[in-house]
């Protein structure tokens, strides 16, 4: 039989409230969850290193004392990897002018502006991929107080792992299959972060409805947190009861107050349905989950290069991603490629509200579906609550 979920353990060893890990690449958005009383994670694959110094500073005077975390993207294969990672420069001589030629006809029949004054960052898309690029940020993360180190794409690499430890912090991994967890438990994490097919950004094929109970039994005793289709306190719920210890939460904070996403981006969240998003490699070079637009239509069509393996895919959405947020609003075209990673919940996302508002409306309906759910005589094994909840606080 499997281990029940100990969402108050797993609150106890990270110092927080509530269960709920948030990623996003807004600061304001990791500060409001972490004051909330979960744990905001900072998505800093994106990056330079002066930028991740200057937002982990914002964060910990704005985070109330409490601990938060940062996720990076060292990639278990990408171009380069033999090298140890190579520079963008290098990189961008290896994009076919096929592809250059592709993305510029796309550009031009969509009447999208060239980016006048564009910063290096904007034009060459930087992304730290490789353990290389990411050094920096880790060492950046927990000299900026960091409790948490995430890694996507792969193992986390043990360099991230041993200099996590070494500083009192600890260590995470997301997994897609259940064949994943035996390489996490060797490169020696401290949480496991079960990532289903619903989820936006990097995802696999299982549905987390399949995955989480899998990867809960693989795990042994590291606790698991349930990713993808997670958006209110009714799929939390769901997910403590597939034995889940808390939930790894992206896709709803993507049209709070305090998120990152540029207006038109966040304008189709909103009117999208949970049909409205594609598992697709048209961003990365890697299947990621993103909200369809004409940017992923294009490279579905029969006509299309096939998309270049990453990071040189990358290195060719991300100054057309820039460059389409600038114009958006005076170009329907820029409009029609506007895009960005989210999950299929992005259909119950229907108004803009705040972080911690959102957060707290989670755990209180997880709170009482498992009420509902739990007999007067079996008292519920998995409230969100602190750890030291009663009934006088409560």
């Amino acid at each position: 039989m499997s281990r029940g979920p100990q969402p108050r353990a797993l609150c106890e060893r990270f110092a927080i409230d509530h269960p709920v890990f948030a990623f996003s690449h807004s600061r304001e958005v990791v500060a409001a969850v972490s004051r909330g009383g979960g744990c905001g994670v900072l998505g800093a694959a994106g990056f330079t290193p002066e930028q991740l110094e200057e937002d982990l500073a914002w964060i910990g005077g704005h985070a109330g004392g409490r601990p938060f975390g940062v996720d990076m993207l060292v990639a278990a294969t990408y171009v380069g990897a033999d090298e140890g990672g190579r520079s963008d420069a290098e990189l961008l001589e290896l994009i076919p002018t096929e592809h250059v030629a592709f993305v510029d006809a796309l550009l031009a029949a969509n009447d999208v502006p060239d980016l006048p004054g564009a910063t290096a960052r904007e034009e060459q898309g930087v992304l730290a991929w490789s353990l290389k690029g990411a050094r920096p940020l880790i060492e950046i993360a927990l000299a900026g107080g960091a409790a948490l180190l995430v890694n996507a794409l792969g193992p986390a690499p043990e360099y991230m792992v041993t200099a996590a430890h070494e500083r009192g912090a600890l260590a995470a991994g997301i997994v897609g299959k259940p064949e994943h967890v035996a390489a996490q438990v060797r490169a020696g994490v401290d949480l496991l972060v079960a990532q289903g097919s619903e989820a936006g950004g990097h995802t696999g094929e299982i549905s987390t409805m399949v995955l989480t109970p899998q990867v809960v039994d693989a795990a042994g005793r590291l606790p698991v947190l349930a990713a993808g289709g997670i958006a209110s306190g009714r799929q939390m719920a769901a997910a403590l009861a597939l034995g889940a210890d808390g939930v790894w939460c992206g896709s709803v904070w993507v049209t709070t107050e305090e998120a990152e996403t540029p207006p038109v981006t966040r304008d189709k969240y909103l009117a999208a349905s949970s049909s409205d998003t594609r598992r697709s490699r048209a961003a990365t070079g890697k299947p990621a989950r993103q909200l369809r637009s004409a940017w992923t239509d294009a490279w579905e069509a029969p006509d299309a290069p096939e998309p270049l393996p990453l990071p040189l895919q990358w290195l060719l959405y991300g100054p057309v991603k820039a460059r389409v947020n600038r114009a958006a609003d005076r170009s329907e075209g820029a409009r029609r490629l506007a895009s960005g990673f989210v999950g299929q919940v992005v259909g119950q996302l229907a108004e803009v509200r705040g972080a911690e508002a959102t957060l707290r409306e989670m755990v209180a309906e997880c709170d009482r579906v498992l009420d509902e759910l739990t007999t007067p005589s079996e008292p519920s094994r998995a409230k969100a609550a602190s750890p030291g909840r009663t009934e006088e606080n409560a």
